[in-house]
C-alpha cells in the first residue's frame, strides 16, 4: 500500500498492510541526514502549511518545504501528510491602524494595538508584547496584532470581540478570499495534487476554526463566561463562525483534491467547556459540517486532545471519520476502554505522548508506550501519532527508539 491508501483504508475500518505511523510536526529539530538546503540554509526544523495563517514561524516556510518533509518521512517507512489552509480576506472598505505604546508605570510591557474601521464601526485589538526568548524552532510573537493567533489570548489587554455590537464589525473581517488570493490559492493546489499523486499521500484541508476562532478574538475567560451568562450572544457568535467556517469549507471543496477536512478542536475540551455547553453550541454545527464534508464524499476530522472520554457520545453522534489526537498521559485515558467504547465508530489518531513520554521518558518507558497503544487501540481504526506534534524540544534519538520500536512490531 501507498502511504494515501494505507490511511483511507485506516479511516475506512478497513485492516491496512501495517498500523500507520504518521509524526505531525511543530518545529521538529530534523536529525542532520534528514536535512535538506533551501537557497544555501540548511533546514533545520519541520513545520507543516497548517501553521500559515494562525502562526508566525521563525524561519521561512513553504510548500516546497513541506514536499521535502514528506519525501523523508516517506524514506523511513512512515506515513506523512500534506495539509493545506484556506485563505480568506478583510472587505476592501476596511482600513487598519497599527501602532506600538511603550511601557508605562501601570504598564511593563509594550502594548501592540491595532484598529479596524468597518461600515459598522471599529474594532480595537491590544496585546503586550513579551518578546519571550522560547528557543530555536519555535514559533514567534507577530510585530502586528494578528486577527488569530495564540499569543493574543494570554497577553491580550482588549480582546477583539467583547458583546453583540462586535459582531456586525466582525463580519467585515472574515470575507471570502479576494480573486488574487483565490487564484494563488488554486495554484498552489495544483502542486500539492501532482505531489500528492505522484508520492501517493493524503491531502487534508482546515478549513474550521469552531470555538479556537472565538477564542482568539475573545480570549478564554470572556469565552466561557459568555456562553453561561450571555448565551443569546454567545449564540450569535458561533453563528458568525460557523459562517465563517463553512464558506471555507466549501471553498476547499469545491477546489478539489482533499481527502479530508478538519476542524480545530483543541480550546472545545473539557479543559474549557461542560459536556453540557458542549453538546449545546458546539455539537449542531459540527455536525452540519461533517454532513457538508461526507455530502462531497470526503472524510472529517475533529482534533481534541483532552476530555475525550467525556465528549465521546456527541463525537460518535457527529458522525465524524477521524479524531486528533488521543493522548493516554495528559488525558489520563485507558486506551482499552475507549477502543472498547468506541466500537470502531470512527478511527483515533495518537496513542504515545510527545512532551512526556517522548521527551522525558526512558527508552524502555517509550517502548512500552508504543506496544501498550498498539496493543489497545490496533489493529484497525488506528493510526499512531504523538500527541500533538513533534516539537523542537522533542529529541530524535527518542523518535527512533519510538520508530524502530514500531517497525518491529508493526512491519
Amino acid at each position: 500500500m501507498r502511504s494515501r491508501e494505507r490511511l483511507l483504508a485506516v479511516i475506512k475500518g478497513e485492516k491496512p498492510d501495517h498500523i500507520p505511523l504518521y509524526c505531525w510536526v511543530f518545529g521538529f529539530n530534523a536529525p542532520r541526514h534528514l536535512r535538506w538546503t533551501r537557497n544555501g540554509r540548511e533546514v533545520t526544523h519541520w513545520y507543516t502549511m497548517r501553521l500559515e495563517h494562525i502562526h508566525t514561524l521563525p524561519e521561512p516556510w513553504d510548500v516546497r518545504e513541506d514536499f521535502e518533509r514528506v519525501k523523508r518521512w516517506l524514506s523511513l517507512g512512515l506515513d506523512d501528510v500534506l495539509d493545506i489552509s484556506v485563505p480568506w480576506s478583510v472587505h476592501p472598505e476596511v482600513e487598519i491602524k497599527d501602532w506600538k505604546e511603550p511601557p508605562s508605570n501601570k504598564e511593563p510591557y509594550s502594548l501592540l494595538c491595532r484598529e479596524y474601521a468597518t461600515p459598522a464601526g471599529k474594532l480595537r485589538h491590544i496585546v503586550r508584547e513579551t518578546k519571550e526568548n522560547l528557543g530555536a524552532g519555535w514559533v514567534i510573537q507577530p510585530k502586528k496584532v494578528h486577527l488569530f493567533e495564540d499569543f493574543n489570548i494570554p497577553r491580550a489587554v482588549k480582546h477583539l470581540i467583547n458583546s453583540s455590537n462586535d459582531l456586525p464589525k466582525l463580519r467585515y473581517l472574515l470575507q471570502d478570499p479576494t480573486r488574487e488570493k483565490l487564484t494563488s490559492f488554486k495554484e498552489r493546489m495544483a502542486q500539492v495534487k501532482k505531489f500528492a499523486h505522484d508520492e501517493g499521500v493524503l491531502i487534508q484541508g482546515w478549513s474550521a476554526f469552531g470555538i479556537d476562532g472565538i477564542i482568539w478574538l475573545s480570549g478564554v475567560e470572556e469565552t466561557v463566561t459568555s456562553a453561561l451568562q450571555k448565551p443569546d450572544f454567545f449564540q450569535e457568535f458561533i453563528e458568525v463562525m460557523f459562517e465563517f467556517d463553512r464558506r471555507r469549507t466549501e471553498i476547499i471543496l469545491d477546489i478539489g483534491g482533499v481527502d479530508i477536512v478538519v476542524q480545530r478542536g483543541w480550546y472545545s475540551s473539557t479543559d474549557f467547556w461542560s459536556p453540557t455547553l458542549f453538546r449545546r453550541f458546539v455539537l449542531p454545527r459540527l455536525k452540519d459540517l461533517v454532513h457538508l464534508t461526507h455530502q462531497a464524499g470526503k472524510y472529517f476530522a475533529y482534533v481534541m486532545t483532552t476530555g475525550v472520554m467525556a465528549m465521546l457520545p456527541m463525537l460518535k453522534e457527529a458522525n465524524i471519520d477521524l479524531l486528533y489526537f488521543v493522548d493516554p498521559v495528559q488525558d489520563n485515558i485507558d486506551l482499552k476502554i475507549l477502543k472498547e467504547q468506541l466500537a470502531g465508530q470512527f478511527t483515533l489518531a495518537g496513542g504515545i505522548n510527545s512532551s512526556i513520554t517522548l521527551s522525558r521518558s526512558s527508552p524502555e518507558e517509550i517502548r512500552r508506550a508504543v506496544h501498550t497503544a498498539i496493543e489497545s487501540l490496533g489493529p484497525t481504526n488506528f493510526i499512531l501519532s504523538p500527541v500533538d506534534a513533534l516539537f523542537p524540544d522533542t529529541p530524535w534519538e527518542n523518535v527512533k527508539i519510538m520508530i524502530d520500536t514500531w517497525r518491529k512490531v508493526c512491519r
